[in-house]
């Protein structure tokens, strides 16, 4: 119980130094945490072997699935299979085991979080090799490619709180407002067409688009700040990783617009 009062300490402690001071901010940033997984990750923590049991039998599936995921022919399972030590903290510091558990704050659940140490140490996996091959020539085929971008450890976080709260912004439009993005975005109508439909102008269809999706980053920058607790540097992370990759993100179920497409639409023009 002290370990899970104090990780709530920790992680609530994150928020305040992002400058939500304010009690209801705390309040509300603290329960939006996912509590069971951050207590279960303090169990854990603690050496309480029926909570290492329940974790090792919920968690182990989704880990092997991400390992497999970063490298389809069952070379990462290994990486998966070395997080145990590291978690339950075999190094002892100050007789005290250290638990990697104790970077776990609740912000993201377990399995994303696990997936995301997953991620970033075997791109760590990667580099130290890449260290020690040595460097084809320039004018071979095998020349090493540019460097991409830095993979984000967080960014599998950052994809789940976006997609969330866009789903919940959305949903919080009014009827016209969502008829009119389904149109132009799910069912890919020209701005004339959405007007036709809507009986708008099409500069008038155009303005009302703009000011919906100025009132939808609004919104998802609202609950990013207020409901989850995040500062501006990540948030704008947040909008980074949605720009890389939406991820499994569908519109058209969001806006409830069904298959149709565009082709699909009669022409109102007549």
């Amino acid at each position: 119980m002290a370990r899970f009062a104090e990780a709530l300490e920790r992680s609530a402690g994150r928020a305040h130094a992002a400058g939500h001071q304010k009690p209801p901010d705390i309040e509300r940033y603290l329960g939006a945490l996912h509590l069971g997984d951050l207590a279960l990750a303090c169990a854990c923590a603690a050496g309480d072997e029926e909570a290492w049991e329940f974790f090792v039998l919920e968690q182990r599936p989704f880990l092997y699935r991400a390992a497999d995921a970063l490298d389809p022919g069952g070379g990462s399972r290994d990486l998966a299979d070395s997080l145990y030590a590291d978690l339950f903290g075999l190094r002892d510091h100050d007789g005290e085991r250290q638990s990697l558990f104790r970077y776990f704050h609740g912000r993201s659940s377990l399995t994303t979080w696990l997936r995301a140490v997953l991620a970033q140490r075997y791109v760590d996996r990667l580099r130290t090799r890449r260290r020690l091959e040595p460097l084809p020539d320039e004018e071979s085929s095998a020349a090493l490619p540019a460097a991409t971008t830095p993979v984000e450890p967080d960014r599998l976080r950052y994809l789940e709180l976006i997609q969330g709260t866009l789903r919940r912004a959305v949903a919080g439009l009014a009827t016209r407002d969502r008829l009119r993005l389904a149109c132009y975005y799910a069912q890919e109508l020209t701005l004339a067409e959405t007007g036709r439909i809507l009986g708008e102008h099409e500069a008038t269809c155009s303005r009302q688009l703009a000011r919906t999706r100025r009132a939808i980053r609004g919104d998802v920058e609202r609950q990013l700040r207020v409901d989850r607790g995040l500062g501006d540097d990540e948030i704008a992370r947040c909008f980074a990783s949605v720009t890389e990759d939406a991820g499994p993100l569908d519109l058209r179920q969001m806006l409830d617009t069904g298959s149709r497409r565009k082709e699909s639409v009669p022409d109102r023009s007549q």
